[in-house]
Parts: structure tokens; sequence; C-alpha cells
């Protein structure tokens, strides 16, 4: 990783941090619910989402202080869905990033309030968004791609797809559905949603959702490698739990070396739509090459 791409990730990720918990703190809620809100925020993580939305702003040369409270919603959502996966009834992981997970310090019941208080305060945070920065017509295509990627014909209908799928032998088409709507498209409405802040043309939104695209399979791809290859203090979580819960990878299908091969094919065809955007380049480049390569 190159001493730019971490300084922009490392500064990314202070910033996020720090005002994630503030949104939270805010609240006339019970305390309990904010308590175990804010824990699953507080986890840490890549921060991988803001910082493709972020980076995605900056390279059309504008300032990224105007998508930071998006940033802040795509990340709620995202971790509203790490706290419910984590459940018994779902994936039943006892860590997340190194930490108890949100329903063994909190109970099963407060996880799943928690979660659906992320996923519903995330809406309330980007239609208060500041309107010197963000136009009303931008708020309401922001939240339309939110929804689309969150719900039923993204994200929730990709985790349905992976329960479905378990114990079953999934074909390499089967899997890439899952993986492009449970992973993918919540990375993908990312980079989409750092176009429409920062006003870019029609043609330059469609490629980059196409290249989002591309990179939400890459970062899948990669973190079944990693379930394969990584150590379970890296990772934050056992490796080799997709095995054990009867889970039909890229390794299983593939091998790891296709495995591989697969994520560099993706990652040609994500450099190909992204030199078609009349942008800046270099940063999202250099993180499509970070998400082929991380080792967490």
């Amino acid at each position: 990783m190159t001493e730019e791409l971490t300084s922009f990730l490392q500064e990314i990720k202070y910033d996020i941090e720090e005002r994630l918990p503030k949104h939270l703190e805010q609240l006339r809620a019970p305390l309990v619910l904010k308590d175990a809100m804010i824990y699953s925020l507080n986890a840490g993580g890549k921060r991988i989402r803001p910082a493709l939305l972020l980076a995605t702003i900056k390279s059309f040369e504008k300032p990224i202080r105007s998508g930071l409270d998006m940033a802040c919603a795509i990340e709620m959502i995202h971790t509203y869905s790490l706290i419910h996966d984590d459940l018994p009834a779902m994936d039943d992981d006892d860590l997340r990033r190194g930490k108890p997970t949100n329903h063994k310090v909190f109970g099963e019941a407060m996880a799943i309030l928690a979660g659906d208080a992320l996923l519903t305060y995330s809406f309330e945070l980007v239609a208060t968004m500041n309107e010197k920065e963000i136009t009303a017509t931008q708020k309401l295509l922001l939240i339309q791609e939110l929804a689309k990627a969150a719900g039923p014909e993204g994200m929730v209908g990709g985790q349905v797809a992976d329960i479905e799928g378990e114990n079953q032998a999934l074909t390499l088409e089967e899997l890439v559905y899952i993986h492009q709507h449970k992973t993918g498209e919540l990375l993908a409405m990312s980079i989409v949603a750092g176009a429409i802040i920062a006003g870019a043309t029609t043609d330059d939104i469609r490629n980059l959702r196409l290249f989002a695209k591309e990179l939400g399979l890459m970062f899948q791809i990669k973190d079944d490698i990693l379930d394969v290859e990584g150590d379970t203090e890296t990772i934050g979580k056992p490796s080799g739990s997709d095995d054990g819960n009867n889970k039909s990878t890229y390794p299983n299908l593939l091998g790891l070396n296709g495995a591989k091969k697969k994520l560099d094919e993706h990652m040609l065809r994500a450099k190909e739509y992204l030199y078609n955007v009349n942008m800046n380049h270099e940063l999202l480049l250099t993180l499509t090459t970070y998400v082929a390569e991380r080792d967490h």
C-alpha cells in the first residue's frame, strides 16, 4: 500500500470513527440501545465503504466533507448487517473483528433492535444532510440508491440466497449472485453515492457502477481466500468458518489457485471500466489493488 493511500485511509478512518458515535450520542433513545449501537460501530474494521465513497468524491476534485454523513449512513447499514449476520439464527459467530459479537454482550433481543435502529436511523441521517452541500434532488437519489442496495433486491436478497445455499453445492453463477447482492451492492452504492455527491455525469456514474460491481466481487473473493489463508488474529474471526457453516465459496468451487485467478480477472475488468470515467483515476486504482492484496 502506498504512503498516499495509507495516509488517506488513516485520515478517513479517524474522521468517520470520530463522527459515527457523535450522531448516536445525541439521540433521545434508551441508553442500552445507544450503547449497543455504538459498541458495534466502534468495533473498528476497514471502513472500506466510506473510503470508497470519499475517494470517489476526491477523484472528481470535490471537497470530501460533503460526503462524510453519507459515509456514516452507509457504515451504519453495513454494521447493522454484521450484527444480524452474527446472530445464532444466521451465522452464529462469537467474534467480530476480534471482539465478542453484539449479541454476546447485549443479548439477542437487543442486538436485533440495535441493528434495526442503525438501519432506520441511517435514512434519517441522509435526509437531514447539509442542504448547502447536497441538493434535495441529490438526497432523494441517494436515499433511493441506498434503499435498493440494502433491500430485497440488494443485500437482504443476497443474504436470503446465502442462507438457502447452505449445505448445497452451488454453481458459480449462484455464488456470484450471492456475492454481488450480499456484499457487492452496498460497496457499489458507496462509489455511486460519491459520484452523485460530486455531480458526475450519467455516463461516468454508469461506468463507475460497473467498476464498483467488479470491485465488490473482488472484495468477496478475497474474503473467501482469506477464510482459507488468513489467521484468526489478523482477520478478526476464526479462519475456516465458511467451511464450518457448509457454505459454498470460490476456493471450494474453483480451488484456491482458481479463486486467485478469478480475482485477477475481476481486477482487470474493474480497471477497464474505471479508465472510461472522466476523473483522476490514481486513488481508486490504488484502492482496487489494496482490495486484492489486503491481509484482513
